[in-house]
């Protein structure tokens, strides 16, 4: 009879198999085995394995993560978990956070804590950003609210910081986060589970309104007190356990390759304190960092949901981007159009109130914008080598708004040189819309961006293009934007 295994075991899998990937496909099927001599054996042989550069890339990165992991000395980390229907700049309102302790390559220790009720016991002393203190009415910044950064390795430490000036005790050797896009995912696999206690059928299509619910009214329903109203939370890691030990080979497989989805789509971040291991997942692609060395033009948008509780799940963003060289200085016309598909205001849904920041190339200049209040109203800064605009802005239920931004970028870029970054902001599902350039003579290309990853576009010859194909190849967090056309503007 196959051995049954613990809850924390399976709750190690869960999350270490974010971290881990590969090596714990690895420690699944060997667990009994020598775990640092298997991947002693296994590492000399990589090259010649039937897998592709990137493939063979991740594997490598991978196992010298898990020989780490793999040590005697214990590890501990700190856990984000992120709700992207509330979303703010590192991905989701960190409504829950957990501890998990992982020693000679198994989880010894994983709990998990309502994050309101762990702030609720001290006060940071520490103002949050203007934004929050305007729209939320907070006098204190916490580590519900500590992923202000788009950059996930700012969000971990800053996350570390109030965990340990909140009480927190335990010394953090990495963060990660998680987005609850992971359990739709996860449901998809072993199929739909029922909570003992609580009603209901949770289904990878249902799972996520059904558990916001719960939480923010039917514990109140059902006579839970507010302090418990996310205990449906352990109940439900049980329930999963009950499915998953059920799971064969192909579902294992099956599993891990959403995992590395979400990876690659920063619904799981990585980060590591020590810093050969973070060097590592950097280069995998997996740590969420805002990308520094970009050459030519770069765009990253970022809302931050303020006010308009779990409105995300219904909100629809595209963008246009115009840049023009006809200019003595190219000159950019950016526009987001917001949807708000939601009609009634309700526990989950509001008018939706966001802080956008629009991050762009250092040194450029907005000269006017349109859908907004004015240039009066935005706050500029520069953080990460790039120029931010900010401007607090809403959308009413069932209305469509457009925002526009004109600046110019700076001299240095050129069409000749040009290329385009557009960084996926964590926690947004897709970067959907269409980018313009527009040359000296007037001549227009266009591409089409669909994508649930970074996006780069590059115009230059057949030659470069073909170079940055293979580039493309190798860094699997990014994608092609689509050549639609050229024609006369």
């Amino acid at each position: 009879m196959r051995k049954k295994h613990s809850l924390k075991f399976w709750f190690g899998f869960w999350v270490i198999s974010a971290l881990l990937l590969f090596g714990w496909y690895i420690f699944l099927e060997y667990r009994n085995n020598n775990y640092l001599g298997l991947i002693s054996f296994i590492k000399p042989v990589v090259n010649v394995l039937p897998l592709s550069n990137v493939h063979k890339t991740e594997l490598t990165g991978v196992m010298n993560i898990v020989e780490s992991l793999s040590q005697k000395k214990e590890s501990t980390f700190l856990l984000l978990f992120q709700n992207n229907n509330e979303l703010r700049p590192g991905g989701g309102y960190i409504g829950s956070f957990g501890i998990m302790k992982i020693k000679d390559g198994k989880i010894v220790f994983a709990d998990s804590h309502n994050t309101n009720v762990f702030d609720s016991g001290s006060s940071s002393q520490i103002a949050p950003p203007k934004p929050m203190q305007d729209m939320l009415g907070i006098k204190d910044w916490e580590l519900r609210d500590s992923n202000w950064s788009p950059d996930f390795p700012i969000n971990a430490q800053r996350a570390e910081y109030f965990y340990h000036l909140e009480g927190g005790q335990e010394k953090i050797d990495g963060v990660i986060a998680l987005s609850t896009e992971l359990l739709p995912s996860f449901l998809e696999v072993i199929g739909p589970i029922k909570v003992d206690g609580y009603p209901g059928i949770y289904n990878s299509d249902n799972v996520i309104e059904q558990l916001e619910y719960q939480v923010e009214k039917g514990y109140y329903d059902q006579g839970i007190e507010k302090g418990k109203r996310k205990y449906i939370m352990k109940k439900m890691f049980k329930a999963i356990v009950q499915k998953a030990q059920e799971l064969d080979w192909s579902q294992k497989k099956q599993l891990l390759s959403k995992i590395e989805q979400h990876l690659n789509r920063k619904d799981v971040m990585l980060y590591f304190a020590n810093k050969d291991l973070q060097s590592k997942v950097e280069k995998l692609g997996w740590s969420g960092e805002v990308r520094q060395n970009v050459s030519g033009d770069y765009l990253m948008m970022v809302d931050a949901n303020l006010g308009s509780r779990k409105s995300d799940a219904v909100m629809k963003r595209r963008f246009e981007y115009i840049v023009d060289f006809r200019r003595k200085r190219p000159a950019v016309r950016l526009k987001i159009t917001y949807t708000h598909q939601g009609t009634v205001r309700d526990l989950l849904t509001e008018d939706y109130r966001t802080y956008l920041r629009i991050f762009v190339p250092d040194k450029s200049w907005l000269y006017d914008t349109d859908g907004l209040e004015g240039l009066e109203f935005v706050d500029f800064d520069k953080a990460m080598g790039k120029k931010s605009f900010g401007v607090l802005h809403q959308i009413q239920l069932g209305k469509t708004k457009i925002v526009e931004f004109d600046y110019y970028l700076p001299e240095t870029i050129t069409f000749d040189n040009y290329q385009l970054f557009i960084q996926k902001q964590p926690g947004v599902d897709k970067l959907q819309g269409k980018v313009k350039v527009i040359d000296k003579m007037g001549d227009m290309k266009q591409y089409t961006v669909d994508s649930d990853r970074d996006v780069k576009i590059i115009i230059g010859s057949k030659k470069d293009q073909k170079q940055e194909q293979k580039t493309f190849q190798k860094d699997k967090t990014v994608s092609v934007a689509t050549f639609v056309d050229v024609e006369n503007f």
